[in-house]
């Protein structure tokens, strides 16, 4: 198939220089044509001028020789006139004819009447010209020349120049072909080699590479299809492990609600409040585990379908901070809040999430003993908030793929889809913001996140100076994991 396509490739290129090489060859040609046919016109045109004139000074010389128009002077020089082919009337001043060549008895007493003229080249249009004798106006010469009266050698040489065109047109064609074909090969192999891997690729293997080097446009596609095909072969290996992974977190909670169940039934065991509480903590494991595939599917809606609306983001941070005092004791982490009073024009419920996701994110990973901060700026035309932790930090080669669906960390022991950060990301881009993980100065993990300050119904821009900071006091309320 790609041998197929190379050659197709190689065919039509090398036909697209042979047509540009012929093209050429004959558009130049055409142009020389036309103005050699040009020049040649003007030629033949200045030919029938010339004899036109010679004719005109032969009448004025007839007419000085009598001081009159004299036709017996002027069948004088009907021989001349015949011999020329031409067709002459001359008209005295008052404009009444006094002689003409076709009338002229001399041209019959010398045997040259019709036979002469007959065999002349076709006549040209009646040209009217005036007749000057010592700068007066003594009459009107009607003429006719040979329109056709071209030599037979300037013929012969514009049909040569016409064949020696064509074949340097059909010349100009070959060497367009042969060179054409040599300057075709090296690219379309490289075309071959390219098809042959994506080929390889739409036929499911994910190791199809191509190997080219250099700055020109088909190294640099070469190097996008490789970049390509390592992003397709690493999100092969990230959902096969996420169905692994969501494989197995459904089948602990599922076996132990089934294993209970049938405990129950066999009566081997009796309903009791633990029991109970138990089956109940293993189906909130499992909404949650559902919710975040939900949150995921949310996350591939156009915009998410934002209700947007003006947002207390301040507001909104401490709201969700505060929601999970309770967890952030639990895990024997400290958190501090100090955020500026910046409103945005967002989706509150989604804003609220990504808040949500970062926190439980923070929860989930940083050791018991550690401290997490969260900050909120107004940093030129964004609101800037930041969530930070004296975790372990998070790998350089985990970083580039963190808000990439599926994926988790490869050092990664804690439960979780994988699935939280990238609504973020998300989520955020659907707020025209941007999303992005550094390390802190204090070693662990800090997430940013840049969202623009928009301005409501009425182009009112919400900005607020006021800060407000503080440690965080435990509340007795918890919201569940978005995560």
């Amino acid at each position: 198939m790609g041998e197929l396509l190379g050659s197709k490739f190689a065919r039509r290129l090398a036909a697209s220089l042979v047509a540009v090489g012929v093209g050429g060859a004959l558009l130049t040609a055409s142009v020389v044509n036309v103005a050699f046919g040009g020049r040649f016109s003007s030629y033949v045109h200045d030919q029938q001028s010339q004899r036109n004139r010679v004719l005109v000074q032969v009448l004025a010389a007839s007419y000085e020789r009598q001081g009159r128009w004299d036709p017996a002077v002027l069948n004088q020089s009907a021989g001349a006139f015949a011999m020329s082919g031409s067709s002459v009337v001359v008209l005295d001043r008052a404009g009444r004819q006094v002689w003409s060549l076709s009338g002229s008895q001399a041209l019959a007493g010398m045997g040259m009447g019709g036979a002469m003229m007959g065999d002349a080249t076709p006549l040209g249009a009646t040209r009217r010209t005036a007749i000057f004798v010592r700068g007066a106006n003594v009459g009107t010469a009607l003429m006719k020349v040979p329109q056709g009266a071209v030599p037979v050698a300037d013929q012969a040489f514009r049909r040569s120049m016409n064949r020696l065109l064509l074949g340097g047109a059909a010349l100009a064609g070959l060497l367009a072909a042969a060179v054409g074909l040599v300057l075709a090969r090296p690219t379309t192999r490289r075309v071959a080699v390219l098809t042959r891997a994506s080929d390889r690729l739409a036929a499911g293997d994910r190791t199809a590479r191509v190997h080219m080097h250099g700055d020109d446009d088909l190294s640099r596609l070469a190097g996008s299809f490789n970049a390509m095909a390592e992003t397709v072969e690493r999100e092969d290996t990230v959902r096969r492990d996420f169905t692994a992974s969501v494989a197995h977190e459904l089948r602990t909670p599922l076996a132990i609600v089934r294993g209970n169940l049938e405990a129950l039934q066999d009566g081997v065991l009796s309903p009791s409040p633990e029991l109970v509480g138990s089956l109940h903590d293993e189906t909130l494991r499992l909404g949650r585990l559902v919710d975040d595939l939900e949150a995921l599917t949310a996350a591939d809606a156009a915009a998410f379908s934002l209700q947007l609306d003006v947002v207390d983001l301040a507001g909104l941070v401490r709201s969700s901070v505060e929601s999970y005092a309770g967890r952030i004791a639990v895990a024997g982490l400290t958190c501090t809040v100090d955020v500026a009073e910046v409103s945005v024009l967002g989706d509150a419920v989604r804003l609220r999430q990504v808040v949500n996701n970062l926190l439980a994110n923070t929860v989930k990973y940083v050791p018991a003993g550690g401290q997490v901060d969260v900050r909120l700026r107004h940093d030129g035309g964004q609101a800037l908030l930041t969530v930070s932790d004296t975790g372990p930090g998070i790998s350089p080669d985990d970083a580039p793929h963190l808000f990439e669906r599926f994926f988790r960390g490869r050092d990664v022991t804690a439960a979780g889809s994988g699935i939280g950060l990238a609504v973020v990301a998300e989520l955020v881009a659907a707020h025209g913001g941007t999303a992005s993980v550094g390390r802190s100065p204090r070693g662990g993990a800090v997430f940013t996140l840049h969202l623009p300050i928009r301005t409501d119904k009425h182009h009112r821009s919400f900005v607020g100076s006021s800060q407000q900071a503080g440690t965080l006091s435990p509340v007795t309320h918890e919201q569940e994991n978005q995560t």
